[in-house]
């Protein structure tokens, strides 16, 4: 039995890979800043050494785009040196070294830190999830047009199928960089607003606007994509008819 560390254990991700690791019968921590017995807050580092103690594998899932990736990196790579872990899983995001968006660079910045950790380290790039896309439609519909950026695809993945990945991974010896996983589609996001103003039964009017900057530029070339490595299975509308019953 394997002893594993999920770092972000409670959230959209991290909760499904823990249950998928506990099902095989290892045995799994859940580090997150709530969940007791190791609630940590990893920007602080404070409690971690409990915490990595005895520890086999880390996946680590916890992130935030408000900022403080690289300082929670930090302090987790610093604690599992010291205990002796000797894998460490990170979920990154595909594109993280094509755009330059600032959440994008802090996850690339967090990757270097763990490739040159000393550490047996494993990094999964992913599409964006079903869920992420819906919360982003959601906060977009609200008013009577639905403003979208102008000319951007999207390739949404849904989360179960990553997290089935990072248990099979947190299970095998590091293994660098492994092969990205996008989903089944490349789609524009006009289309995946559709799908999910009707499966929502709204009513928008939709606004192609067109933004500006470098991060754009590089959405709308598809930075972010990676259609070679369409391995995903379920579609955006399989995760609308599971979600809202239409």
């Amino acid at each position: 039995m394997t002893t594993i560390l999920v770092t972000g254990g409670t959230g959209t991700l991290g909760r499904l890979v823990t249950e998928r690791l506990r099902a095989d019968g290892h045995e799994v921590r859940v580090l997150s800043r709530h969940a007791q017995p190791y609630a940590v807050d990893l920007r602080a580092g404070g409690g971690l050494e409990a915490a990595v103690a005895g520890v086999d594998t880390i996946v680590h899932c916890a992130s935030s785009p408000r900022g403080g990736d690289e300082q929670a990196a930090g302090h987790l790579i610093a604690a599992a040196r010291r205990a002796g872990v000797g894998h460490l899983l990170y979920i990154s995001i595909v594109g993280v070294d094509r755009v330059p968006y600032g959440y994008y660079r802090s996850k690339l910045a967090v990757e270097r830190l763990i490739e040159e950790s000393g550490i047996g380290w494993t990094v999964l790039r992913a599409t964006q999830f079903h869920d992420l896309l819906a919360q982003v439609f959601q906060a977009l519909a609200k008013p009577p047009v639905m403003a979208l950026p102008a000319g951007v695809p999207d390739q949404p993945i849904a989360v179960a199928e990553v997290a089935d990945r990072l248990a099979e991974l947190a299970l095998g010896k590091p293994a660098g960089r492994v092969p990205d996983m996008g989903g089944p589609e490349v789609r524009s996001l006009e289309s995946l607003a559709r799908a999910y103003l009707a499966a929502t039964g709204r009513r928008r009017r939709l606004l192609r606007v067109p933004l500006w900057g470098s991060a754009y530029r590089a959405f709308r070339a598809g930075g972010h994509l990676t259609p070679e490595r369409a391995v995903g299975k379920g579609t955006f509308e399989e995760y609308l008819a599971a979600r809202y019953g239409r």
